[in-house]
């Protein structure tokens, strides 16, 4: 027998429910549509409802723990309450953590979904070897999290990691916080559709133009097949976005000097792409970086290409996520075994 925890990933769309054991071996998974419209009370009773069943059917193998909840947007952690969420409309201090012990009697543990990705990654994925990490999500925006001595970081109010919002692109694009030039602004799959549109007004990327006309949704997946098959300007906005990803871990590596930064999310699928970009980014802006990367780079400067920087024992590893969609449900699950 083995005790087991409930993860939940709470989406704008999908809800989805978990039971993982001490072990970090998956028992069971179930997958609703996220019911935003209904109301935060119907989501609510939809997610203890799973939680039940999974309980029921697992419960004889061992004792259930509790549960943990990733949610997006700013959560209060001492409140248990989410400030707000562009994914949760209506959902702006509902008592999530209360209305759920209220419901099910066991303890309810909730958190950023970026953050809980983070964790997951930490303790199951490709961060396990390690004690001190961030994890930056690419999707539709940009999140993520850190991680310190295996937990993670809150900061002051529980709002730490809000690495989108970092400006690589002073008087930049606009962005929705109210600043310009954050990184979701252009390293996220928003900005390459965005970037992909502007190409396109130029009258200089028929091939995209073509692709943005098609029956199919055009996203970032469309974009990085054209990159992939050798259209320039797809590459090009793929090479735009690998920089402003490597000028944001740039600036982390030389604040926080961690051992692993891991990259995941959708857009991550485009890495063969946008990683070459990136490592460049890297190499040229963080002092750090160029001390510690784990394979032969150019030193910085002029006429670097002929100086090769000497290693040091402990480098600073820039990897992919690999648990995927999963890293979410298994960090929550872990969140009550704590």
């Amino acid at each position: 027998m083995s005790d087991f925890s409930i993860g939940v990933d709470l989406g704008g769309t999908n809800l989805r429910i978990a039971a993982v054991n001490r072990d970090g071996r998956l028992l069971e998974k179930i997958t609703l549509g996220t019911k935003v419209g209904e109301g935060p009370n119907q989501v609510i009773s939809d997610m203890c409802d799973a939680i039940q069943r999974l309980t029921a059917q697992h419960g004889s193998d061992g004792k259930l723990i509790g549960a943990g909840i990733g949610c997006p947007g700013l959560i209060d952690m001492e409140a248990g309450t989410v400030r707000k969420s562009a994914n949760l409309p209506g959902w702006a201090d509902y008592p999530v953590q209360k209305e759920i012990e209220r419901r099910l009697g066991i303890p309810i543990f909730l958190e950023n979904d970026a953050r809980a990705a983070a964790l997951g990654e930490k303790w199951f994925g490709a961060g396990r070897d390690v004690e001190n990490m961030v994890m930056i999500t690419l999707g539709t925006g940009i999140g993520g999290g850190i991680i310190l001595g295996g937990k993670i970081f809150h900061g002051m109010n529980g709002m730490a990691g809000e690495f989108g919002h970092v400006t690589v692109e002073p008087e930049g694009v606009p962005c929705g916080c109210g600043n310009r030039g954050c990184a979701e602004r252009y390293a996220s799959a928003t900005a390459l559709v965005r970037m992909a549109k502007e190409a396109i007004a130029t009258g200089q990327a028929p091939r995209l133009a073509q692709a943005s006309k098609g029956e199919s949704e055009f996203s970032a997946r469309t974009i990085y097949e054209l990159a992939a098959q050798g259209d320039e300007p797809s590459q090009r906005i793929f090479q735009r976005f690998g920089r402003a990803l490597g000028i944001l871990l740039a600036d982390l590596v030389n604040v926080l000097n961690l051992d692993m930064y891991v990259i995941g999310g959708g857009v991550v699928s485009g890495w063969d792409v946008f990683a070459p970009a990136m490592f460049q980014e890297m190499c040229e802006r963080s002092i750090v970086y160029a001390a510690t990367a784990p394979a032969e780079i150019p030193a910085r400067g002029v006429g670097a290409a002929a100086n090769i920087v000497t290693r040091t024992r402990r480098s600073t590893i820039v990897t992919k996520a690999l648990l995927g969609s999963d890293a979410g449900l298994f960090g929550a699950a872990r969140l009550p075994v704590r």
